[in-house]
């Protein structure tokens, strides 16, 4: 699979009101995004798919990212086995070796040698009794060892927050033919105040994870840009914000880099599922 156009990324997608979830399925799959990307920390992720599959008749569903240590990829592996060729056919696996703070939480010391834990994985899907196949899983990588193991081994990459620069270069190292799905936070608001205000409220998390902070150090980021929820200089470059007229090239600019798909996801200063962002979003993302 190649996924193409632009797509949501949303935990509001994963966790709450399962009717709520349903409805905003059905209604982003209208809006003619491409894409819906839910997040993983535990629990029946696999299940939550199959919510949105069910809901949905043309968006394609994608993990962004079911946790290795966390899923079983046999069971993985049979249950996409089991599922209609539609389903099948709309699925994207994306797979991510998550951050050791999360990982040794309550089981100190077991973060160890995620890239291995990542072949592991994509061995157990290979030799499960259906396998799974590679052409419809993606891996979240952000460095050269990741970026290959994806480009041998699975249809490209999910890359977060990141900058064009690094879909740039992980178009070098990925090829011509393999699929870049990168994620871009948005936040809709002119005001540079309040803007970059509420787009701390996404910055905050990843600033203190140095999967990503040693992936920025690679584009000229440094400690200055990861202190105080992440420096203007950094969330500006991380964060598209602003009106329509002022996101739509950001997203662009993610094309440009070489991403074949943009799954935004939409940063709010408030917790509210953003229909109402997503809506006007897609007057100005998706082609008609």
């Amino acid at each position: 699979m190649r996924l193409t156009g632009t797509g949501i990324w949303s935990g509001h997608l994963r966790y709450g009101d399962p009717g709520l979830i349903a409805a905003a399925a059905v209604e982003l799959d209208e809006l003619g995004y491409d894409a819906i990307w839910i997040p993983d920390v535990g629990g029946d992720v696999l299940g939550s798919v199959e919510a949105l599959l069910r809901a949905t008749s043309r968006i394609v569903v994608a993990t962004g990212i079911l946790n290795v240590w966390m899923q079983d990829p046999a069971e993985v592996a049979r249950r996409r086995a089991s599922w209609s060729r539609d389903w099948k056919d709309r699925f994207v696996l994306g797979l991510g070796v998550s951050h050791a703070p999360l990982i040794d939480h309550g089981h100190p010391g077991r973060y160890q040698k995620p890239l291995s834990k990542m072949v592991e994985f994509l061995d157990a899907l290979d030799g499960a009794e259906v396998p799974f196949p590679a052409e419809a899983r993606v891996l979240a990588a952000l460095r050269p060892r990741m970026l290959g193991l994806a480009r041998d081994r699975a249809a490209g990459a999910h890359p977060y927050f990141v900058p064009p620069e690094h879909v740039a270069k992980a178009r070098e190292i990925l090829g011509p033919n393999a699929m870049i799905a990168v994620e871009l936070a948005v936040v809709l608001d002119p005001d540079p105040s309040t803007a970059r205000e509420t787009a701390r409220r996404h910055t905050a998390i990843y600033v203190t994870l140095p999967n990503y902070t040693n992936n920025l150090r690679e584009f000229g980021f440094g400690d200055d840009d990861f202190a105080g929820n992440g420096s203007d200089r950094l969330v500006d470059a991380i964060v598209a914000w602003g009106d329509l007229d002022a996101i739509a090239p950001r997203v662009s600019a993610m094309r440009d880099a070489g991403a074949d798909h943009v799954c935004i996801q939409v940063i709010r200063p408030d917790d509210d599922m953003p229909r109402g962002d997503w809506r006007e979003l897609a007057a100005a993302l998706i082609a008609r």
